[in-house]
């Protein structure tokens, strides 16, 4: 489907599970900014919203409510995405306030959540490096789940070692990574590449570097 097509049948999902606060807090906490790091970040990345939670309601450390912007849930992964827009509320904002947003960041991070910020601005002007973020932590918080079985460690090792490197590997990196030979890490990567985990960047009958699988075929998605 595409991404206007997905974003609705998300959309109607929460909203059809909610009620109460919750389903207004949806209806009118999710705006612009909110609808840009989907689709400037998260669907080129990903193609799917699963396991992805819109202004998801948190117990506030003063026996109250409150809602993030985007909660990433797994069994043993909590991550939050928070995207901040510059406008006059936040130039106008009290210094109780201030205190008040850096407490709740901080309850959070107690509460074992792992969390992510993001500008509007970075989202509009500089959309690739947030996908690099937003993939790096996605990596590094499912390259450890038990819950995980069809990667071998090696396969778990390369895609890490992408992940951090941001661009394409090539054969010598992942043979000098995992200490192998040269036909070892060519038969891993092209292994990779069957089960569309990995792709060639370069190089058409001998492939000089490779890059993650997108969408539903890369195996951060669904992992």
């Amino acid at each position: 489907m595409s991404f206007e097509e997905e974003y609705q049948s998300f959309l109607d999902q929460h909203e059809k599970a909610r009620e109460g606060e919750r389903l207004r807090r949806l209806k009118e906490g999710h705006g612009k900014a909110e609808l840009s790091f989907l689709q400037n970040v998260w669907w080129p990345l990903f193609h799917h919203f699963d396991y992805l939670h819109p202004e998801y309601e948190v117990d506030d450390f003063k026996d109250g409510k409150r809602y993030l912007d985007y909660a990433y849930i797994r069994p043993g992964v909590k991550i939050c995405f928070e995207v901040d827009g510059y406008g006059p509320h936040l130039k106008n904002i009290s210094r109780w306030q201030f205190a008040d947003q850096l407490e709740r960041q901080n309850q959070l991070i107690i509460d074992e959540w792992t969390v992510i910020r993001f500008s509007y601005d970075q989202i509009l002007e500089q959309p690739r490096r947030c996908q690099q973020t937003t993939q790096q932590i996605i990596g590094k918080s499912l390259g450890a789940d038990p819950h995980h079985k069809t990667l071998t460690f090696i396969e778990k090792e390369v895609i890490r070692f992408v992940i951090n490197k941001g661009t394409a590997v090539t054969p010598a990196e992942v043979e000098k990574l995992l200490k192998l030979s040269d036909k070892t890490a060519r038969k891993i990567l092209s292994q990779m590449v069957q089960k569309k985990i990995l792709y060639p960047a370069t190089g058409r009958q001998r492939i000089r570097s490779y890059r993650l699988g997108e969408g539903v075929q890369n195996p951060l998605c669904r992992i």
